[in-house]
């Protein structure tokens, strides 16, 4: 029998998170946006890198139907090395079970970095239902194919050592990231991802996300449906390959973004550290008029 791998929180206190009270009170927002459908992924949560903060605030302002999980929502890669779980982080999971209670259905997909979860799949937990993929149907008929993608990169499927390598240059690019945005904070600037522009300006990064993009449609085009969402590569994209939509939400380290799909089945990205900033410049453009 297959080792059941030991999870951060025990899953069969998941209930307990309805009733605890988070450590950041959920805000009551008058006006939340609601979405026929949102996807997340590549959230990272236990390590050091994921913005807990901003995603707390997104759950905060935007509802939905349905929300996918597009794996690696939790880092076991990193959580081997150091256990890192602040109360931001058990914040995040009592909002997406919060959601799950109030009606909201919620679908799991793990990628490589949460794969513990992969042996739960076909179970549900709070609400929680865990799958290997999905196929999403959009309000005007389009089937799109719903996977985390790592089953599509070649050094994550044959070099796992070297994927963990990778892994590590990526927490210290992220670290100096996060060094370099606590400057910024402190000069009043709002969040910028370094490790976003590195790769938009390293050709091996931009070629073998490109081809990422290209194989993972191709398999939806094979499989004969109209499109398909991925996580993965901590890129949001929405373009169209060879006739096949192509979508990636992003991740929720380096850009902080969602896809989301509205009542018409039009799709978007939300950028939130941008829709952020610009709340809180409004905001203080309104103190400022008020004081006048």
């Amino acid at each position: 029998m297959a080792t059941i791998t030991r999870l951060p929180f025990d899953t069969t206190q998941l209930a307990d998170f309805h009733a605890s009270t988070p450590s950041i009170p959920e805000r009551a927002i008058t006006e939340r946006r609601k979405y026929r459908a949102v996807w997340i992924s590549d959230v990272h949560l236990g390590t050091r890198g994921c913005n807990a903060a901003m995603l707390i605030d997104f759950l905060d302002h935007v509802d939905s139907d349905t929300m996918y999980l597009v794996g690696d929502i939790i880092d076991g890669w990193a959580m081997k090395k150091r256990f890192y779980w602040p109360a931001a982080h058990n914040d995040i999971v009592w909002r997406v079970l919060k959601r799950a209670k109030r009606g909201t259905q919620i679908v799991y997909i793990p990628g490589n970095h949460d794969e513990m979860f992969r042996q739960f799949t076909g179970l549900d937990f709070g609400g929680v239902k865990i799958k290997r993929q999905a196929i999403h149907t959009t309000a005007d008929g389009r089937r799109l194919l719903v996977l985390h993608g790592d089953e599509f990169d070649a050094i994550t499927m044959s070099h796992r050592w070297l994927a963990h390598l990778g892994d590590y240059a990526y927490e210290m690019l992220m670290a100096l990231n996060r060094w370099m945005n606590m400057a910024r904070r402190a000069f009043g600037l709002p969040y910028w991802s370094l490790s976003k522009y590195a790769k938009q300006k390293v050709k091996n990064a931009v070629a073998f996300i490109s081809k990422f993009e290209e194989i993972v449609a191709h398999e939806a085009g094979a499989r004969g449906i109209d499109g398909v969402i991925a996580g993965h590569i901590h890129k949001a994209e929405m373009r169209t390959i060879h006739g096949v939509e192509y979508y990636n939400d992003g991740d929720w380290v380096e850009g902080c973004t969602a896809l989301v799909e509205h009542y018409d089945g039009t799709m978007e990205i939300l950028h939130w550290a941008e829709e952020m900033a610009a709340r809180e410049s409004g905001e203080a453009s309104e103190v400022r008029l008020a004081a006048a």
